[in-house]
């Protein structure tokens, strides 16, 4: 991989009057140490914004950044944006130089000492659909084409499996086998972690009819869900990006008349508090969604927002 597809502006200047090794140092921690793509990309534009902040305030080199520019920084970023995104910028430039201090192209972590913004959070903000929100969705999707018949698997798929959209978009079609009379999927989730679990029996007549529309059962190492060749109606090969999801499932929430702010992720919250309304344990939901605390579950578990209602309504005045 070419490190410099990360800064299609180019290497910040502290980074364009050094020795080679300390530039490809900069590079590995983007390519070598981090294999999230989206980790990659936030963490890149984290450093780039930063030493550009460094920049403009004199310290045009590694050296010369002290935890007094990070702090300031951090405090600016506070005034804009939210305590989560703050935290996260912070994080990447202090394992950037954590990792520069390990190739001892610096001496110390100018970010170590600075402390980030206090947050949180017992409640996740993904917008979540009802039961029957979810359902009235599912069933409007049109299926007299094929692409109506993807976007109902695709979003079936993340409800019934709370599976998240890389995961999703990242199955070929091999990922879907039969298994003890019932279909089966395999997941590649964050972290390397591969999750097999058995269809619900809506998903697998979901999985089934895409499949078979598509004649995607002859191509096991094909993608599973794939962009539509304009004009033809037909798959085209390419694996559906994430970001045509988000579009796909905007476009299809409106067409049913769904109000609610819906996303990608909205479906993986949505199967997980329906899970756990009908009787399922947090920690078999932390398993099924490869969650290694259940307190990342608890995000999604949405159960109170129904008491919350009932109590507001008590209000009469």
């Amino acid at each position: 991989m070419n490190g410099l597809v990360l800064f299609s502006a180019g290497l910040p200047a502290a980074l364009t009057e050094v020795p080679t090794h300390v530039r490809m140092k900069f590079l590995e921690f983007f390519t070598a140490q981090i294999r999230n793509v989206n980790t990659r990309r936030s963490y890149a534009k984290a450093a780039v914004e930063f030493l550009g902040w460094c920049e403009r305030r004199g310290a045009r080199s590694l050296d010369a950044i002290t935890p007094i520019h990070v702090a300031g920084w951090i405090e600016e970023l506070a005034g804009t944006h939210s305590a989560p995104t703050v935290k996260q910028r912070l994080a990447a430039v202090r394992h950037l130089f954590d990792w520069l201090v390990i190739g001892h192209v610096m001496t110390a972590n100018p970010a170590h000492s600075v402390r980030g913004p206090k947050h949180s959070r017992k409640r996740g903000k993904t917008p979540v659909l009802s039961p029957e929100e979810a359902r009235q969705l599912l069933d409007s999707i049109p299926l007299d084409t094929l692409s109506g018949k993807r976007d109902r698997a695709l979003i079936g798929l993340m409800t019934y499996t709370f599976a998240r959209i890389g995961a999703a978009s990242g199955m070929v079609v091999r990922d879907v086998y039969p298994q003890s009379r019932r279909l089966w999927v395999r997941l590649k989730e964050k972290g390397g972690k591969q999750v097999e679990l058995p269809c619900h029996h809506a998903l697998e007549a979901y999985l089934d009819e895409y499949m078979d529309a598509a004649g995607l059962k002859e191509d096991p190492r094909a993608p599973l869900f794939q962009t539509i060749r304009r004009g033809t109606g037909k798959l085209s090969g390419n694996a559906l990006p994430q970001a045509s999801a988000y579009l796909m499932v905007q476009r299809r929430a409106v067409a049913a008349g769904i109000s609610t702010a819906v996303c990608n992720h909205t479906f993986r919250a949505t199967g997980i508090t329906a899970y756990l309304k009908n009787g399922g344990t947090l920690e078999k939901a932390a398993n099924i969604a490869n969650h290694s605390s259940t307190r990342t579950t608890q995000l999604y578990d949405r159960r109170s927002d129904d008491v919350s209602l009932d109590e507001i309504e008590r209000i009469v005045i």
